[in-house]
């Protein structure tokens, strides 16, 4: 089974490809005001559960090959993160937060309170397929066979202006207003200063810009390296 990271409108052309570690949940929230049907108890609208199987057919979830299908009828839209910083807001909240270590992490040989030099090297060597979605490339995740599948791609660190140009890209396409971005689940500012902190060491840096290349080439191609660790 092809790993579904697409949230696709059944009566609207729309389809969101949904990174987890960028506002995840505030986009989420956002998209359930396109939602007609009537939300039962206990229903997490967080969860891909949720528009899989809880809104009466108006959403489902889809892989990759399947967006890139829909893009000739449908308008597709991401948020992408600093790689640098996307892997420390996992960390923080998979191995120092949560007491107990979620079984998809568990299952990399990775464990709570290990240290940050440790965690980075058991994800340098994970291959894509064995990865926890939180720590995924967001290019494997938003591309297929080398095409990015978004239409519009912003940026966590620029949200509040790029939502701002989603909005009016949408209108230009005849799509209805999202409306202001919630504030859902943040635990960590897209703008933090720590993270040059978390990356004193340039072999931590290496690791990072060897397994995340592709992401950084890609979304941050116009941002050097020093820019992406705060190292100026």
């Amino acid at each position: 089974m092809r790993i579904q990271h697409f949230i696709c409108f059944r009566d609207i052309p729309l389809l969101y490809g949904r990174v987890p570690k960028v506002a995840n949940s505030s986009i989420k929230a956002a998209l359930c005001r396109l939602i007609k049907s009537k939300k039962t108890e206990g229903d997490r609208t967080t969860s891909d559960n949720y528009w899989r199987t809880k809104t009466q057919g108006e959403t489902l979830m889809v892989s990759s090959h399947r967006a890139r299908m829909c893009r000739g009828t449908h308008f597709c839209f991401s948020f992408v993160r600093n790689p640098f910083d996307r892997i420390i807001s996992a960390y923080n909240n998979k191995i120092i937060e949560l007491k107990e270590t979620p079984a998809p992490i568990k299952s990399m040989g990775l464990h709570h309170s290990m240290s940050f030099g440790l965690f980075l090297e058991v994800v340098a060597s994970t291959r894509d397929e064995n990865m926890d979605i939180h720590l995924l490339p967001q290019s494997k995740i938003l591309c297929l066979d080398g095409q990015l599948i978004p239409n519009f791609v912003g940026r966590l660190e620029t949200i509040d202006e790029d939502w701002k140009t989603l909005q009016k890209t949408l209108r230009q396409e005849n799509l209805p207003d999202l409306g202001i971005l919630p504030g859902k689940n943040v635990r960590r500012s897209p703008n933090n200063q720590d993270i040059q902190n978390y990356f004193e060491d340039s072999g931590l840096v290496r690791i990072i810009t060897e397994r995340y290349g592709e992401d950084i080439e890609r979304f941050y191609g116009n941002k050097r390296i020093e820019e992406l660790t705060q190292r100026q």
